[in-house]
């Protein structure tokens, strides 16, 4: 059929379509359109043509397919055109440095993408430019290539991941030269120059080419030798590792994390952990699980539990399919198993981090010089330490490109960062990977366990011990689904205008008295004796924090990925208060409160999480 003897009717997109068949070379997503085109299924068509996938400061994350609101070989091609061409414009030593480019195991055999083949068009965009292009020859976790960009000092990095979406998705994050990931400015940029470099430049599709080019360089010996050789940097008890008894099961839920995790713990001297065989070798199809994420808990770590009863195993290490994030469940003594939420594996990690750290720092001033980092919406455990122990805790926006710059300032600075991390179970234990990284933290937790065991205490008793010493920290977060952006806005500006006062919040919520807000949407923080928020804000999207007397932290937001409305709660208790059944029902009652007060689900028709 040729490029223009359908039409749809609708004159923008047959301009569209028509323009897409000139350009791509891909036989698969071309004919998809085609086929398309010939069964006039214009809804089908207007869902892969009207809009481009947005490239934000995560990049890309979208199905793959056909057309420019999905991942393909011709949306990589145009993502990398523009990204080359701002860097060109960003380093005149572009040439000499160049980039790396590393992939996971995702396939998506009807459109003819997968993570492999993407990394090698993005490399063949590069290498006809004249950029050196450091491409693994296998694929890696994502923390290698932020690893990678700090240790050979290249210009950026791209990753070519989902991370832990379904498995019809696929995503492309990006690194800038300090090592984190990309924000605003360089997003907005990128993509302006994404659509000022639509049409494929003459070399872009030769991959064949480029794979034999001198300018392509397989990296992959060295960076996988460099990092295991950086992260023994935090092995700090190598003979109670080498003499460890305890069992762990480790699950990379058929991602890239296994023979990573295995090194890992070779590199600490720990025991192998037993691998769980359905699990451990990468499948596209991700066969044994409805959803990819350990987040999830049980359902993804059924085969886990089943074989660490099997081999005895007390503990199961999940890591989500690129390795950049970790999960951890302990079995108790009542046989049931605790999967640790990402503030509780932060405080336990936080404050082994410190430990060690003190074991080797003798000086006291040094203290001084030291950081931990969260996300705002992360447990304010950190907070409560850094207090106790005289070194700085420091919060940002959501999300780890922003911890990850944040601190590449501090190191610049000349500053210590020793840990952060954020609830969505992302860890950074070692600065030389500004971003959350599931590897080392899967060793550097196999150490911590190995330790607790010789003084005969669990995970869950060193909590515990955690929450007496620095005061109980509990959280409750969750999140209701709402397609309708004009009820999401309406919501929120009710808050922002509460009983009809303009720019006027609540100051209470049933029973609990408000005692501060924070609005990183309009830049309000009534903490601030300016009453302006210090932390960057966003008009783009919805985020109020509020404080109350009884100790209660409460933020809602939104969310830049999915159809949800977050609301993240905690309750901090001064030390010695240990009455956790209180506790734990004064935050089930201010919660109530929020749903019921400030969301109210039932007017706005907002769905419940699924349970």
């Amino acid at each position: 059929m040729d490029n223009g003897s359908s039409t749809t009717g609708d004159t923008e997109l047959d301009q569209a379509v028509r323009q897409w068949l000139q350009y791509d070379k891909n036989p698969k997503t071309a004919s998809m359109v085609q086929e398309m085109m010939k069964n006039g299924a214009v809804e089908a068509l207007k869902k892969c043509f009207t809009s481009r996938m947005e490239f934000g400061t995560a990049g890309l994350r979208a199905p793959m397919g056909p057309g420019i609101s999905c991942m393909n070989d011709l949306t990589i091609i145009q993502t990398t055109q523009g990204f080359c061409h701002y860097l060109e414009e960003s380093f005149s030593d572009l040439k000499e440095r160049g980039v790396v480019i590393g992939y996971d195991a995702r396939a998506h055999p009807p459109s003819g993408g997968s993570s492999k083949h993407f990394a090698s068009l993005a490399a063949a965009v590069f290498i006809s430019r004249g950029v050196p292009v450091h491409l693994f020859n296998d694929i890696t976790p994502t923390p290698f290539v932020p690893f990678t960009v700090s240790h050979l000092g290249l210009c950026a990095g791209i990753m070519v991941t989902a991370s832990h979406n379904p498995k019809q998705d696929n995503g492309y994050k990006v690194y800038w030269e300090n090592g984190a990931q990309i924000i605003s400015p360089h997003d907005k940029n990128i993509a302006k120059a994404i659509e000022e470099n639509l049409e494929p430049w003459p070399e872009s599709w030769n991959t064949e080419e480029a794979l034999k080019s001198p300018l392509l360089k397989d990296s992959y010996q060295d960076i996988h030798t460099q990092y295991f050789k950086t992260i023994q940097n935090h092995c700090h008890n190598r003979d109670i590792n080498k003499s460890s008894e305890v069992k762990i099961v480790h699950t990379s839920v058929h991602g890239v994390g296994h023979a990573f995790v295995q090194t890992a713990f070779k590199a600490f001297d720990l025991p192998p952990p037993h691998a769980v065989e359905e699990q451990k070798d990468p499948d596209p199809e991700f066969s044994t699980v409805k959803y990819p994420n350990p987040e999830e808990g049980e359902g993804v770590l059924t085969l886990s539990f089943a074989l660490a009863k099997r081999v005895g195993a007390s503990i199961v290490l999940a890591n989500d399919p690129d390795a950049d994030r970790l999960a951890i469940a302990e079995k108790q003594e009542s046989g049931q198993w605790r999967l640790f939420s990402g503030n509780e594996l932060g405080a336990l990690l936080g404050w082994w981090m410190f430990r060690c750290w003190k074991q080797q720092n003798s000086d006291p001033a040094a203290v001084k010089n030291l950081y931990m980092l969260s996300s705002t919406v992360s447990s304010k455990i950190l907070r409560a330490i850094a207090l106790k122990e005289g070194f700085h805790f420091e919060e940002t926006l959501t999300g780890f490109k922003w911890m990850g710059n944040r601190a590449r300032d501090l190191l610049d600075q000349g500053k210590a960062v020793l840990f952060a991390f954020e609830e969505a179970i992302g860890y950074m234990c070692c600065p030389s990977v500004l971003d959350k990284d599931g590897v080392s933290a899967a060793a550097i937790s196999g150490e911590m366990i190995s330790y607790l065991a010789t003084k005969s205490t669990s995970l869950s008793q060193q909590l515990t011990s955690i929450y007496e010493e620095y005061g109980y920290h509990i959280t409750k977060n969750s999140y209701f689904i709402c397609h309708d952006q004009k009820v999401i806005n309406s919501l929120f500006e009710r808050l922002r205008n509460f009983n009809s006062q303009k720019d006027s919040y609540p100051t209470e919520c049933g029973r609990f008295s408000v005692s501060a807000v924070r609005d990183l949407t309009t830049g309000y923080d009534s903490n601030q004796p300016d009453k302006k928020a210090v932390l960057p804000t966003s008009s783009s999207s919805h985020m109020i924090t509020f404080s109350f007397s009884n100790g209660g932290v409460a933020t809602i937001r939104t969310s830049g990925t999915e159809p949800k409305i977050k609301y993240y709660t905690e309750l901090c208790a001064a030390p010695g208060n240990s009455d956790v059944k209180q506790l734990k029902k004064e935050l089930d009652e201010l919660v109530d409160a929020i749903v019921e007060n400030f969301l109210e689900p039932g007017k706005n028709k907002l769905q419940p999480k699924p349970e």
